[in-house]
């Protein structure tokens, strides 16, 4: 068999045992004759495989009841409309904080809801970095306050987050199970299921119950969170192969040890590649270093031609995916959960011959 190592900020790699059980079963699912793909989203097969991942959701993040655990579609694109469509009512105003091209691409989607206050930004920063918590400005009443936890393309993360007096919602969509965090302090979690959780179609949304009882009359029934909380994420027929997937990816994290085992080796393969960057003239870390990802580790190079020059020579090493956003140019290396430990070392060799040889 043959694997790349893949660096893509998304869609990202899958683990090899996540991979090879889907594969294992694709074409007859445990005796059915059939693919999970093909049965019903009511059949009791699907219903198991929609209870188990909602359930080792619940049990990797220690939620509690208070909370609901839906699977819906759009991506954290869908959730930039979705938030305020559902918790900004007519006349309040809503908070958001400004760190980067995705934060920034929520507000433009919330404006059109209603009031936002930008209560920090730093969307335009060089080198990059999320707000201080000591630079929130927040706004008396505020219908909630957005975070974005991690950008991928900037790559700079939040540290610690923030505590506040209204509801706090956060896009997680690229660090969203990579390390633990207290549920309870949020009120509204969303991230799209192509970095930590599963291919592309599934959106992970973990909401405070009565945060979804807001939502005006006006909005759609479909883009209600009440709607799917009612319906168990099965008001429309759900992306059952992406559930599915989330749920054996799941199933992984638990058997690895939870998110404090999966936080500890993130942890050491970030430290691994920025130590690499520091310890070099020839690279240069684009983040802030307290801000810096676990996720997305940025860097340039000297020169843009030694950058394509790199990305082309790494491909050819069988390492994909390093070219950075277009947006931003340089390289990023995107190590989400399921990048093996030995992927990291991998680029480290080579970002070391590579510098020998320039």
């Amino acid at each position: 068999m043959h694997r790349i190592f893949n660096f893509s900020a998304g869609p990202s790699t899958l683990p090899v045992e996540v991979l090879q059980e889907a594969q294992e079963h694709l074409l007859d699912y445990h005796g059915l004759g059939l693919s999970i793909m093909e049965d019903s989203h009511r059949a009791k097969p699907y219903m198991a495989v929609h209870e188990e991942a909602i359930a080792n959701i619940r049990e990797l993040l220690d939620i509690s009841d208070d909370y609901s655990v839906l699977f819906l579609t759009g991506g954290a694109s869908g959730q930039f409309a979705m938030v305020p469509m559902n918790l900004l009512g007519a006349g309040r105003v809503s908070d958001y904080t400004n760190s980067g091209a995705w934060a920034a691409k929520a507000i433009k989607e919330a404006r059109i809801q209603g009031g936002v206050n930008v209560i920090a930004d730093c969307g335009k920063e060089i080198p990059t970095r999320v707000p201080r918590l000591d630079e929130l400005e927040y706004t008396e009443g505020a219908a909630y306050v957005h975070i974005t936890s991690n950008e991928t393309i900037s790559g700079a993360q939040w540290p610690e987050f923030p505590q506040t007096s209204s509801p706090l919602v956060a896009d997680m969509s690229s660090d969203m199970l990579s390390r633990p965090f207290p549920v309870s302090q949020f009120g509204l979690i969303y991230a799209g299921a192509q970095k930590n959780l599963g291919p592309a179609g599934v959106t992970l949304v973990i909401i405070r119950n009565d945060l979804a009882e807001v939502a005006p009359d006006s909005v759609p029934n479909f883009y209600r969170y009440r709607t799917h909380m009612a319906e168990n994420s099965l008001y429309n027929t759900p992306p059952c192969f992406p559930i599915y997937v989330l749920m054996l990816v799941t199933r992984w994290l638990k058997k690895r040890g939870g998110l404090a085992a999966m936080a500890e080796i993130n942890a050491r393969k970030a430290a691994k590649l920025y130590a690499a960057i520091d310890g070099s003239d020839f690279y240069r870390g684009t983040a802030v270093p307290e801000f810096r990802s676990q996720m997305n580790v940025t860097f340039r190079l000297p020169s843009e031609e030694l950058e394509a020059q790199f990305v082309k020579a790494a491909t050819a090493e069988g390492m994909s995916g390093l070219k950075g956003h277009r947006s931003v140019g340089g390289i990023r290396a995107s190590i989400y959960n399921a990048m093996p430990e030995a992927g990291v070392d991998a680029l480290i060799s080579f970002m070391q011959e590579f510098e020998a040889k320039s």
